[in-house]
């Protein structure tokens, strides 16, 4: 039998970007451009993995579009269910073996988002079991909602947290407070993502979800339990990127 893990103890799994496909950033980029604006890696980094009111208010700035929040942020919607028409949410390839493989390391999961829990239910369906109550955290109002779920929901360490999200701002807050993470940027051919999750510092950093195996979970076990998560990575503010 193997050994348990030495420190972690629940894995926090983003379900948009991670667990399914990715169709916030196409929008967010369509939306962008329909408008008038340019889509700059600095717009993606400071609208991804933010609240949806901060994120119309960037849309409308950079635009120059002379509407409300509202008004933005239904229209970010009716673009969305168009885009979705073509693209529907699936679970990725590899979403499944993921969670069974972090549950057999003795991991407890849960999932978290920025759309309310109806949206985890209703398109993780059966898998929806393998979650630890509260089984999903809606994030919207706590962005990126690091402490609520380490802390509030389950009264944890944030060493004992495995994070797993495709955003490169949650990458820098996770850094910012020490906590395990392994980032997984978008495949979008208009992201900016990869590129901002290596100058956020991110140290594992997944192509694709095949890659998080036993041996990285077991890797970063180590380290949160050494203290070196995010240890030699590059300092945020030279990167333009501090808070």
């Amino acid at each position: 039998m193997n050994a348990p893990l030495r420190t972690l103890r629940l894995a926090a799994v983003n379900i948009d970007g991670v667990l399914l496909n990715d169709t916030f950033s196409p929008v967010l980029h369509r939306l962008v451009v329909e408008w008038g604006g340019t889509y700059t890696a600095d717009l993606e980094r400071r609208m991804l993995s933010q609240p949806r009111s901060a994120v119309a208010r960037l849309l409308a700035e950079s635009t120059g579009v002379n509407a409300t929040v509202q008004e933005v942020t239904q229209a970010y919607f009716a673009l969305r269910e168009r885009y979705m028409r073509d693209h529907p949410v699936r679970l990725l390839h590899g979403a499944v073996p993921l969670l069974e493989r972090l549950a057999a390391l003795g991991l407890d999961l849960v999932c978290y988002g920025g759309l309310e829990a109806d949206h985890f239910y209703r398109h993780l369906g059966p898998e929806t079991a393998r979650f630890t109550a509260p089984g999903y955290v809606c994030t919207n109002e706590c962005r990126p909602g690091i402490r609520e779920i380490v802390e509030d929901s389950f009264g944890l360490r944030h060493d004992q947290v495995l994070f797993i999200d495709d955003a490169a701002s949650f990458a820098v807050r996770a850094r910012e407070l020490d906590v395990p993470f392994i980032g997984h940027p978008s495949h979008y051919e208009h992201s900016f993502q990869p590129e901002l999750m290596r100058a956020a510092g991110a140290r594992h950093v997944a192509g694709s979800l095949d890659e998080i195996d036993e041996a990285l979970v077991r890797r970063i076990d180590q380290e949160a339990g050494d203290g070196t998560v995010w240890q030699n990575a590059e300092p945020l503010v030279a990167l333009g990127m501090g808070r």
